[in-house]
């Protein structure tokens, strides 16, 4: 229901005016296959000995059911897909390998993410590791809309803020001071792989409509968004994972978390 309409109920309600909503709903199950998957690809690293760590960068294809998840998330997979065709069409070596991921079922709770984090890196719940968590240097994420790229949320991971401000400084022409926090930020799939002790970011972006009028409604559709946003992003975000895939060493981690249970693995 757009926000107009729900204040006209909430006003006839509160004047004490009966109101009567009226929904005709055609729905249709699909009970054969109750699976879905995650989609992964790469580009091989060339470097022989930083060739085996990796690089990844993602959003989620799954969105809400009143439209057709625009912002919410094509938006994030559009550029992440952007940012990859960027460093491949660049003919740029890269020492490290390149794996892009597009999440299902993270409106559901982040399930793509944390099936293929628990699979590949290790299970938060014992903190027992696979030998994968250490060849991962980084996870960068967006699902935060159309709006463009303002700054980085750190998670608390102090240790890569000086390289952040330092690969930020040669776009002051489209990202204008840009935040670098420490503060975490949650909803997303980048929380799938820090609670993990590795390091997962979300970019901070431009709210745009998307806290007000997109996100998980009939109103997240194609016009919502703001291509030369998109364009932005894509930039930005393929020279984080560039530079983050050059490297001598592996972005710093926090300090490995204790075990957790699923009720805090799923916040």
């Amino acid at each position: 229901m757009a926000p107009e309409h729900a204040g006209l109920v909430a006003r006839l309600i509160e004047s004490g005016i009966p109101v009567t909503l009226e929904a005709e709903s055609q729905t249709s199950f699909f009970d054969k296959k109750l699976t879905t998957g995650n989609v992964i690809a790469e580009i091989p690293g060339t470097d022989p000995k930083l060739k085996d760590e990796v690089v990844m960068l993602g959003g989620h294809l799954d969105s809400w059911h009143s439209a057709t998840g625009a912002t919410d998330n094509a938006a994030g997979c559009t550029v992440m897909l952007e940012a990859v065709r960027i460093l491949q069409a660049s003919g740029l070596k890269l020492k490290r390998t390149i794996r892009i991921a597009l999440w299902s079922g993270e409106e559901q709770g982040l399930h793509g993410s944390r099936a293929y984090v628990k699979n590949t890196f290790g299970d938060p719940q014992t903190m027992k590791l696979l030998p994968a968590h250490a060849k991962l240097s980084a996870y960068y994420n967006i699902d935060n809309g159309t709006g463009r790229i303002r700054g980085i949320y750190l998670q608390g991971n102090e240790g890569p803020r000086a390289l952040f401000e330092k690969w930020f400084a040669p776009f002051t022409d489209i990202v204008d001071h840009p935040t670098i926090t420490s503060r975490n930020t949650g909803g997303t799939d980048h929380l799938a792989f820090d609670v993990l002790g590795l390091p997962g970011f979300q970019f901070i972006q431009d709210g745009i409509e998307y806290g007000t009028r997109t996100h998980h409604t009939n109103a997240d559709t194609y016009e919502r968004l703001v291509m030369d946003d998109l364009k932005q992003m894509a930039v930005v975000v393929a020279s984080f994972v560039y530079n983050t895939a050059q490297l001598d060493q592996k972005i710093p981690r926090k300090e490995l978390p204790k075990p957790k249970t699923a009720a805090e693995v799923r916040k």
